[in-house]
């Protein structure tokens, strides 16, 4: 539902006595802080693929299992890095938040299995599905 040209003044005029009263809350209720967050986890994350690395290297000198830990660490810093970078990536473009996202192609079999649903849930409603 899309707001009339005088509730997106009000609410222009809200968000800006927020920021001024306020900029803490304001950045938190924005997300800003989020996508800081995640940034540094990447950053992180990337520090610790390095060192996953470097510890690889060094137990092909001493012992194997230290090569195993190292590659541990790169696996589980890349794991975190990835997700955390997909998140700074979403968290910037609005997804998941309260701002419409365009709609998922769906398959004609996703969409069948939709409508079979739909039309279950309403036999269902109506009462004439017993099973």
């Amino acid at each position: 539902m899309a707001l009339s040209e005088q509730e997106r003044k009000l609410l222009e005029q809200l968000e800006a006595s927020l920021m001024a009263e306020d900029p803490k809350l304001a950045d938190t209720l924005s997300g800003n802080a989020e996508v800081r967050v995640h940034r540094r986890r990447a950053a992180f994350a990337g520090l610790g693929f390095i060192v996953g690395i470097a510890v690889l290297l060094g137990g092909v000198q001493f012992h194997p299992v230290v090569s195993v830990v190292g590659f541990l660490l790169m696996l589980a810093s890349a794991l975190v890095g990835i997700s955390s970078w997909r998140r700074v990536g979403d968290d910037e473009s609005g997804i998941g938040r309260n701002r419409p996202s365009a709609p998922r192609p769906t398959t004609d079999h996703a969409s069948d299995f939709m409508e079979r649903l739909e039309e279950r849930w309403r036999r269902r409603q109506e009462g004439d599905d017993k099973g």
